[in-house]
């Protein structure tokens, strides 16, 4: 293995362990608590969905209606005498609710005197099926210290589990019973104190605690059991079985609910209505009465209080005013439906949480780049939430924060090792190379340095050569420091023109500059860069040609040769010194394209696979069928132009065109005609109109071909 390779794998080893290290501080010493609550509260509102037995539930509520009705049709202010509580029963037990559970603490005698408290336990024991929800244990303070005599120990739906697990659920030294008129003929008696989380919010509760060795189920729990007498209810350390339902609970014995939507997400009735039904119906009055038979037959029912004034609503994941009824109802629902939430395993959790960092600092630390690491990033960042979503869809609460953590810890990290390792070696490329390529090539070294050993690839290239005119007598009239200075200002001109356009400069020859173009980053229009960078140097020649004459005492002009073709392009030379360069046929052909226009008097000279790449990019008169050094084949080379300066000379051209398919022909005379018209302004005319009567003079071949012939480079 190599260093770079060795360096890598540390630098995972580095970047995991940093971050499995901080994420498990962090979760451990509670610094995520608070925000990973916040998140589930996200998740369980959008995630909150009816059950299958959500229909089966049915809340039945004092609210303010049903306050103000009994005030304003019965006189009577709140509290209620507790015989309309026994009507309400008796209205349950009329439409055949399947179970009712009452969250409503009745721990103290009726104001109403003792009729009062017997009607209602009278209701109670009619109705059957009843789970009162009226214990309320403390640990501190309670009004008995031990389960009362008078009131019944629960039935043996209880048992523990093998071998008598520690408990994790709590156990409370003290209670406050309900009346024995109530506690009497009840089916089962619940716990309804609950606790919130460490923030107010009620996300969980338990489904089960202790008071004087005796259990006492959550009322959701109850209502269940009232419903089924034949039910047992076993507990062990992490659950609850009821029916072969299990109820998970954590370390203290609580469960996480799944909320299946906000308040009144639950079929719900006025209190007030199934009153009003019971008592007309009593009174032997049936018209106009809402009958409630349907709505209740075989239903569980929750009766409890949504009246503001009740204070009974409390904070929820799903909202802020959440009925205590409805948070039972909600342990009741996830027991019928068998889809309460799990809180993923402590050792899981490591184990997830090991396995995502430990693949994001792979990554990181093979896929370099800002870029790279920013799409790195970007999938990291949505790893977590993602998972998170996976596991809550199948019923288990992952903590992604810890993995959030995490990854930020990791992949920063390797940010930061990355910028140390590879700055120094980034800028020293680019400060090399900044001169000779674009900034394109630079960015891909950079980001591929094995580049930048030996070797080739075949490649489609647009190839330009380019050469001053007359340069040797120039430099031969000026002191060295005159040219230096003429061929910087020149050269730096070209060279910016040639990169703006996405090309990669070769190399420079003195005052020849040899650059191509899709190499070695992809340009999908290569030839027409090629073009119009050759077209845009000339109009940048023709703007610095006087300042030279000024400066200098000579006027520059330049000669192009583009050729677009397959060549090999990459690092060629020997193991200690090579350069970024090209070979081929194509190649050859540019560089004798760039010496042809000498025989034409022209300064820009294509060959015909470059034309038939730009296609109509740039106007182009052809100007040749040409067989140059080195080739048996002629070849078809054109002009281009820029289109406003060919619209202004079409006519000229026209007449060119003209006299060329009259030399191709043979018909010289015609041909000589046509360039003499124009030979004053167009200077290829003049050295066809010299080939012309040259051919004329020497008699033409029988076997004329039309093609130019150079005959030298």
């Amino acid at each position: 293995m190599n260093k770079r390779g060795r360096d890598r794998i540390l630098q995972v080893a580095v970047t995991s362990g940093a971050g499995i290290l901080v994420a498990l501080f962090l979760w451990l010493n509670g610094f995520l608590a608070g925000w990973d609550d916040r998140v589930w509260d996200l998740e369980s509102r959008w995630f909150a969905e009816t059950g299958a037995h959500s229909n089966e539930i049915v809340l039945v509520l004092v609210d303010q209606k049903s306050l103000d009705w009994v005030q304003t049709q019965l006189g009577v202010s709140w509290p209620w005498p507790r015989e309309l509580y026994g009507a309400i029963l008796d209205n349950f037990r009329r439409h055949q609710a399947m179970a009712v559970g009452f969250d409503v603490l009745l721990t103290e005698p009726s104001s109403f005197g003792v009729d009062d408290d017997q009607a209602l336990g009278k209701a109670i024991e009619s109705l059957g099926r009843f789970a009162a929800g009226s214990v309320f244990p403390g640990r501190a303070e309670g009004l008995h210290r031990q389960w009362p005599v008078d009131v019944p120990l629960p039935s043996p739906l209880f048992s523990a589990g093998k071998g008598r697990v520690p408990l994790p659920f709590p156990v409370y030294g003290s209670a406050t019973m309900p009346i024995k008129e109530v506690a009497g003929p009840a089916s089962i008696l619940c716990n309804v104190h609950q606790d919130p989380d460490r923030d107010g919010i009620y996300r969980s509760l338990h489904p089960l605690a202790f008071f004087d060795h005796q259990p006492l189920p959550g009322l959701g729990v109850g209502v269940y059991l009232a419903a089924h007498p034949e039910s047992r209810m076993v507990w062990e350390a992490g659950s609850i079985t009821v029916d072969g339902k299990m109820i998970p609970v954590d370390s203290q014995g609580r469960t996480l609910l799944r909320f299946r939507g906000p308040a009144g997400t639950f079929f719900s009735i006025s209190a007030a209505s199934l009153l009003a039904e019971e008592l007309a119906l009593r009174e032997g009055r049936n018209e106009g009465v809402l009958q409630g038979g349907e709505r209740l037959r075989d239903k569980y029912v929750l009766f409890g209080f949504s009246a503001p004034g009740l204070f009974d609503l409390r904070p929820t994941p799903v909202g802020g005013i959440f009925s205590g009824v409805e948070i039972n109802a909600t342990l009741l629902d996830n027991l019928l439906s068998n889809d309460f939430i799990t809180r993923v395993d402590m050792a899981w959790e490591i184990i997830v949480l090991s396995l995502v960092i430990f693949f994001g600092g792979i990554l990181s630390a093979f896929y370099t780049g800002p870029a790279a690491l920013s799409g790195l990033s970007l999938f990291f960042f949505l790893l977590p939430p993602a998972l998170a979503a996976l596991y809550h869809r199948q019923g288990w609460r992952l903590d992604f924060l810890l993995m959030e953590s995490g990854l930020f810890v990791t992949i920063g990290l390797a940010i930061f090792l990355d910028y140390l390792r590879e700055g120094k070696r980034r800028r020293f490329i680019k400060h090399s190379f900044c001169h000779y390529l674009s900034p394109h090539v630079i960015e891909q070294l950079i980001e591929h340095p094995e580049k930048l050993q030996l070797g080739g690839e075949r490649r489609e290239l647009s190839i330009f050569f380019s050469d001053l005119q007359g340069f040797t007598t120039i430099s031969e009239g000026l002191e060295p420091e005159m040219l230096t200075g003429l061929l910087n200002t020149y050269l730096s001109a070209m060279t910016d023109i040639i990169l703006e356009e996405d090309g990669t400069v070769d190399k420079y020859e003195g005052d020849a500059i040899i650059a191509f173009w899709n190499a070695p980053i992809d340009v999908a229009d290569h030839a027409v860069r090629a073009v119009r960078a050759a077209l845009r140097c000339q109009e940048k020649l023709a703007e610095l040609r006087p300042l030279f004459r000024e400066q200098y005492g000579h006027e520059l002009y330049m000669r192009i040769g583009i050729n677009s073709g397959p060549a090999v392009v990459g690092n060629l030379g020997s193991s200690t010194r090579f350069d970024y360069t090209m070979l081929g046929d194509a190649v050859n052909l540019a560089a004798r394209l760039e010496g042809a226009n000498k025989q034409f008097g022209t300064y820009l000279m294509i060959s015909q696979s470059s034309r038939e790449q730009i296609n109509d990019a740039f106007p182009c008169r052809e100007l040749a069928r040409l067989i140059v050094v080195g080739r048996k084949e002629p070849i078809r080379v054109y002009e281009p132009f820029l289109a406003e300066r060919f619209q202004q000379e079409e006519a000229r051209y026209r007449t060119f065109d003209q006299g060329r398919e009259a030399f191709y022909q043979g018909r010289f005379q015609d041909a000589i005609a046509f360039f003499t018209a124009i030979v004053d302004q167009d200077p290829p005319s003049v050295h066809y109109l010299d080939k012309c009567r040259e051919k004329v003079a020497r008699n033409p071949e029988k076997e004329w071909q039309g093609v130019w012939a150079l005959a030298s480079k």
